[in-house]
């Protein structure tokens, strides 16, 4: 690691220049956001809050944030009644085949969202799942899942085993071992998974599109549909508020447990 000299100072400038090269097209939202001109432009002529104020004016774009909300939380809690009992076999277990069923489980991770998409609009036709709440589910937690178990099965990984060991010699049954202590040990790497799941779920927008029907949307369908026939500042004002969402979550996240600890990392 460069400590000292011109090389360090060197280094410093290109981080800053590539958080910058990632972070610049989120930043520029912001003060186009506060434009007064109905349309999209750099830089403003002007300056204002109307776009704020006409978000909440939007009924459609309110329904559909509260679409988003209802299928995070959904999805949020399936994902992780689903992958929490899969991370503890695959950590746990020892049998035959565990990592080609760990690669089945986490493959939908590199698959492109439009296959996948595509591949659930033929499924889902036949079954009479588009434009339904189940469907979503089911789409949202095809990609959510995998999530939910990388983040689980890395937090197992480092937890002392001895622990458990000690806990099943003094007489303690799998089940009680489990929620007594196994469960209180993973609640930073919980609390992550679920932090991450509500967060895919909610800024989905190709998977969905493939599945929502015209009675129902969710937030980034609706704001995908906005821009399609307006240009519009009002988009980066609610594009604002989801950053905002996010970076507060994030931030809450490291508050309360700490992020490299959520994931299974060791503090300091």
């Amino acid at each position: 690691m460069i400590r000292s000299g011109p090389g360090r100072y060197l280094f410093l400038a290109l981080v800053a220049l590539l958080f910058l090269f990632l972070l610049g097209p989120v930043l520029l939202v912001f003060p186009i956001s506060f434009s007064a001109d109905s349309f999209i432009a750099w830089p403003p002529s002007g300056w204002s809050m109307k776009w704020y104020a006409a978000m909440l004016e939007q009924p459609t774009l309110g329904v559909a944030l509260r679409n988003s909300l209802i299928l995070g939380s959904i999805v949020t809690v399936l994902a992780l009644a689903i992958a929490l009992p899969a991370a503890v076999a695959l950590s746990r277990g020892t049998f035959p085949g565990r990592d080609a069923i760990m690669a089945g489980l986490t493959a939908p991770l590199l698959l492109p969202t439009i296959v996948l998409g595509l591949a659930l609009l033929i499924i889902f036709v036949g079954q009479g799942l588009i434009g339904s709440w189940p469907g979503l589910i089911l789409a949202h937690l095809l990609i959510t899942v995998p999530y939910a178990l990388r983040v689980l099965v890395t937090t197992l990984g480092t937890l002392p085993a001895s622990v458990e060991e000690a806990a099943s010699s003094l007489g303690a049954p799998a089940l009680q071992v489990f929620f007594r202590i196994t469960l209180p040990l993973m609640t930073p790497g919980l609390i992550a998974a679920a932090a991450i799941v509500f967060l895919v779920s909610f800024d989905e927008v190709v998977i969905t599109l493939f599945i929502v029907g015209p009675h129902l949307t969710t937030l980034p369908v609706a704001l995908f549909r906005y821009v399609e026939s307006r240009t519009d500042p009002l988009v980066a004002a609610v594009s604002v508020m989801m950053v905002l969402f996010t970076l507060t979550l994030v931030v809450v996240l490291e508050r309360a447990v700490g992020l490299r600890r959520a994931i299974g990392g060791k503090a300091g």
